[in-house]
């Protein structure tokens, strides 16, 4: 660490958390991630980082009748759960910021027939509040939160040079509220994926440790399967220095139980 009573520069911090391995893994994110050609049910093919599909496949959206998308903008987890829904399925895709709404539109109609269109609902409320109106109904939910996403900063001097540990804190309370608003709105049985592009425990596990404290009562932690990435406590993250070039992505799964 630096010296007492002075922030963490970016690298420190990191260092501090991920050791010897930390060099190797800034390296692996300074260069282009590998990605995916997301083709199934779609017009035309959209390209994400691979690691991106992860949170989805846990989601399981097959079994989903009734599905959100907290925070869905660019788009491309929403295009890969509308590609594998149930022809009966509704999804609410939901992004506060008019600017990434209008690409989130974008995205999905120049990428999705209108059958399809016509089963989704485009949103512009805070996911943080989503269960003070919304209980109890989605078959499945997915909190694709903000986060600090170390990838971009790396890449990225100008915005690398606002960031901060108090940053990454108040992203992670940020994400709790998030994660807390689509539990609420998870249907028993249901089940919700929370996915960061973070390195951070602190915006990952320690914000599904908390759900799983304060909602003892009712949240169930999931193990999502795997091979690709590294299992942490509450989930599984992918890191680009050990995937291929792929993430970084944190995501887990819970689902809800009947209180006891």
């Amino acid at each position: 660490m630096s010296k007492k009573g002075r922030r963490p520069d970016f690298d420190t911090y990191y260092r501090d958390l991920f050791k010897s391995r930390w060099e190797g893994l800034k390296q692996a994110m300074e260069a282009d991630s590998s990605h995916a050609e997301l083709s199934r049910g779609l017009l035309k093919p959209y390209y994400l980082d691979a690691a991106s599909l992860f949170p989805v496949r846990a989601l399981d959206v097959e079994g989903g009748v009734n599905i959100l998308d907290l925070c869905s903008a660019p788009g491309g987890k929403a295009l890969a759960i509308a590609g594998s829904m149930g022809p009966e399925a509704q999804l609410t895709v939901n992004d506060r910021s008019s600017q990434r709404r209008s690409r989130l539109r974008r995205v999905l109609e120049e990428h999705l027939e209108t059958g399809i269109l016509s089963r989704i609902t485009v949103t512009a409320h805070d996911a943080a509040r989503w269960g003070l109106y919304e209980q109890n109904l989605y078959d499945r939910v997915l909190a694709d939160v903000p986060c600090s996403s170390e990838r971009h900063l790396v890449q990225d001097p100008g915005h690398l040079k606002n960031w901060s540990p108090a940053r990454t804190r108040h992203l992670a309370v940020q994400a709790y509220a998030i994660l807390a608003a689509g539990f609420t709105a998870l249907k028993a049985g249901g089940i919700l994926v929370y996915s960061t592009c973070a390195l951070s425990p602190g915006e990952n596990d320690d914000v599904i440790a908390k759900l799983l404290k304060r909602q003892a009562s009712e949240c169930r932690l999931l193990q999502p399967d795997g091979t690709i990435g590294e299992a942490t406590e509450y989930g599984r993250i992918i890191l680009p220095d050990n995937a291929n070039g792929m993430g970084p992505i944190y995501y887990a799964a819970v689902t809800k139980a009947r209180a006891f």
